[in-house]
Parts: structure tokens; C-alpha cells; sequence
């Protein structure tokens, strides 16, 4: 058998990924895009100056009249992306001379989540006015302004944690108080609902496929996720390969198609300290349109819960039980929840994060290709917690 060099992937394997795991079409020229550059170089340290000269080019060619950018700063956060704030003066239409804060999101040279920024651009404005998510001014896809593809959102004030509580990166493991827990959980349920409800039909979402009725938006989500496998993993793990087999024989049709989040838990929302309101939905990169059920497993994930103070009562995204978010959720969206359906993607969603934190990671940080080398190594350590879940998933159902 001939060993392909991952870290010099060969275009005939790549054309044999394709052809093997057919995806989306954007997500398929991203995910060619990310081969094709691996064996480039490795992630170069960007200085700000750097990113302020592109910004200003960005905007140049998006907006009319003069403007500034001052206080450019990093941020912290975002285990995919390099995030830097920066203020812009400018005369936005409608409203007159403004100083806007504004975020700059962009990709390393090889992610964690190697996604589409048109995606993510299109989703975004696709639910403005509709639930809260931050405003978006520009996009560079193809790293023309930029080191790397970037996405312009404008600063949204709020927290994904209490001040000084408890939790680590990413909304892992995140503790909140009873009254805090029920200021969020109904404003967590109800955005939730309306992402799932949401007439995709009316938005310009060009860059996003439709499947066809059945089981085609599972099976998409099946290729696209053992394809990251082929492409990032070091060495085979029988047990997500067992998964991936029943999963094939196993595929629910998708009762409707909705608006998937596709990472919608604590961590992914900010808001305020003071009054507990929900200023901003966030992380949209992987969103796509499929079975609603995908999200709620998801959601479901024991990495993204934690248990209450009894030490015996499991709360998704540490806000409240299954039995009370399903209840919430058929209340909030006048459907049901097919259960079956949830079970099916409970394995997925741990298959996808087994992926992530064991083939992507590895491969990104071997290859040193992110800013964020150290977190995506630790990260690789739950991996085998996520493991231990799908073993004991797959149990239930084999």
C-alpha cells in the first residue's frame, strides 16, 4: 500500500478525496485550498502594523470617503482564529461621522476549523435583525488585502464566562449560578429555535448547497468529516472507523431543512454581567443547512456541560438538563424532537470532535501552522475523553 505524505499531499490524492467524499462545493474548495498550501510555509507571526495596512486596504475598496483606523490591539480568545480590535472613524450611510469598534477575524496559515469567510459573511447578514449576532463590514476571502482570509465584525460588548468563575478555553467546562442560568436559558432556547425556523429560502446564501430530501444532508456531513479524517489524522483509531460504518447504514431522513449553527453552546454567545442579556450569537464559520437534530446532539456534547452542585445532575452547557431543554425547545419551536434522530448525531457530534482533537489538531500543530500551536497540543488530550463517550455511545445502539 503507498503512503501518502500528509504533510506533501499530492494532487491525485486530493482529487481522490474528492471523488471519494463529495461535499459541498465550498466547502470542498476550502478543504482542496488547505492541501494545496500545507506544504507551504508555517504560520509567520503577523504584527499589527501589518494587519492595520491590510485592514485599511480592505475597507478602501468597500467604502466611500475618508477614514481612520486607531487603537489596534489583540484580543484573546478564538482557538481557530487571530482576532485584533481596532476602532474606525468614518462616515457610516444613514448615520454621519462614527467611531466604530470593530474586530478583525482571520485565519492562520492551517486551522483547527478550515472554513469558508464567504460562508460566514452570507449567514451573518443572512439573520441580522433577526436574533442577535454581530454586524459584519468586510471580507477579504482570499487573503487579496491580508496575510490570510479575514472577515471584518464589529466589537460586540459581553462575556462568554463569568468574571472570575470557573471554565477553561472555548466555553469548556463554563459555571454559572442558578440566577444566572435562568436569565441565559431562555434567551439560549429561544435564539436557538429561531435559527432552526428561519426561512433560509428568502437569504442570499449562495455559497451553501441545498440536499436533496432524505438522507443526503447527513450523508454530506458523514463525507465531509471522514474526509478531515483522511486528511489530518496520523494514525487510524478502529473505533471512530466502526462509527463511521454504522453511521452510514444508519443515516436518519431530515424531516425539514434548517439553518444549522453547527457550534451552539456556552462559549459561542456573549453577554452582559449586569442584567444577563444575550448581546451577540457568534462562531458561525461552520454553519450549513441540514437536519436540525445535528445541532441539538451537539449542544448535547458532555465536553461542553458540566455537572450541577450535587455532583449527580448533568447540564448541557452547564444551564439546565436534557429533559428540560427538550421540553423548552418543542415549547419555544411547536415541534417535536425526534429522539432517535439526536441519538444518531450524538455519535457524529463526538465522532466530529474526536476528529478535530485528534487528527486536526495533530496535523496543524506538527505542522506549526497556527497561532495557537500550544492550545491546539492540550486540546489533543480530551480527545481521548471523547473517545471513552462514543465508545459507550456506540454500546447503546451496536
Amino acid at each position: 500500500m503507498q503512503t501518502i505524505d500528509k504533510s506533501r499531499p499530492p494532487v491525485e490524492w486530493i482529487a481522490h478525496l474528492e471523488k471519494r467524499f463529495p461535499c459541498e462545493r465550498e466547502i470542498n474548495r476550502v478543504l482542496r485550498r488547505k492541501l494545496l498550501r500545507r506544504a507551504g510555509p508555517p504560520y509567520t507571526p503577523v504584527q499589527l502594523e501589518t494587519l492595520v495596512k491590510g485592514i485599511e486596504g480592505l475597507l478602501r475598496s468597500e467604502i466611500d470617503g475618508e477614514f481612520r483606523l486607531s487603537e489596534p490591539s489583540w484580543l484573546t480568545g478564538g482557538a481557530s482564529k487571530l482576532q485584533m480590535a481596532f476602532k474606525l472613524t468614518w462616515q457610516q450611510p444613514g448615520v454621519g461621522r462614527v467611531s466604530t469598534p470593530m474586530v478583525l477575524r482571520m485565519e492562520p496559515a492551517e486551522s483547527i476549523n478550515e472554513t469558508s469567510r464567504l460562508r460566514e459573511f452570507q449567514i451573518i447578514k443572512a439573520f441580522e435583525g433577526h436574533i442577535p449576532v454581530p454586524p459584519v463590514y468586510g471580507i477579504d476571502e482570499e487573503g487579496k488585502y491580508l496575510p490570510y482570509p479575514a472577515i471584518i465584525y464589529g466589537f460586540i460588548p459581553g462575556v462568554t464566562k463569568p468574571s472570575g468563575g470557573a471554565g477553561t478555553v472555548s466555553g469548556v467546562g463554563t459555571q454559572f449560578t442558578p440566577e444566572i442560568r435562568s436569565k441565559l436559558i431562555p434567551q439560549f432556547i429561544t435564539y436557538y429555535t429561531q435559527i432552526h425556523r428561519y426561512d433560509w429560502r428568502q437569504a442570499d446564501l449562495g455559497a451553501f448547497d441545498v440536499s436533496a430530501p432524505g438522507t443526503q444532508a447527513a450523508e454530506w456531513q458523514l463525507n465531509w468529516l471522514e474526509r478531515l479524517w483522511e486528511e489530518d489524522s496520523n494514525e487510524d483509531v478502529p473505533l471512530l472507523r466502526l462509527a463511521i460504518a454504522w453511521m452510514r447504514k444508519n443515516m436518519p431522513p431530515a424531516e425539514t431543512i434548517s439553518v444549522i449553527h453547527s457550534d451552539y453552546r456556552t462559549g459561542n454567545y456573549l453577554y452582559t454581567e449586569h442584567d444577563c442579556q444575550i448581546t451577540a450569537i457568534l462562531d458561525w464559520e461552520l454553519a450549513h443547512l441540514g437536519d436540525r437534530h445535528e445541532d441539538i446532539a451537539y449542544t448535547f456534547q458532555k465536553v461542553f456541560g458540566n455537572m450541577d452542585a450535587d455532583g449527580k445532575t448533568f447540564l448541557v452547557c452547564g444551564l439546565m438538563t436534557e429533559s428540560e431543554f427538550y421540553e423548552a425547545y418543542e415549547k419555544a419551536s411547536g415541534v417535536s424532537v425526534n429522539r432517535k434522530a439526536v441519538d444518531f448525531y450524538r455519535i457524529m457530534g463526538s465522532c466530529k470532535a474526536a476528529v478535530y482533537t485528534l487528527g486536526t489538531n495533530y496535523r496543524i500543530s506538527r505542522g506549526g501552522k497556527t497561532h495557537q500551536d500550544i492550545l491546539q497540543a492540550w486540546l489533543l488530550g480530551i480527545s481521548y475523553k471523547i473517545l471513552e463517550t462514543l465508545r459507550l455511545q456506540l454500546e447503546e445502539v451496536i
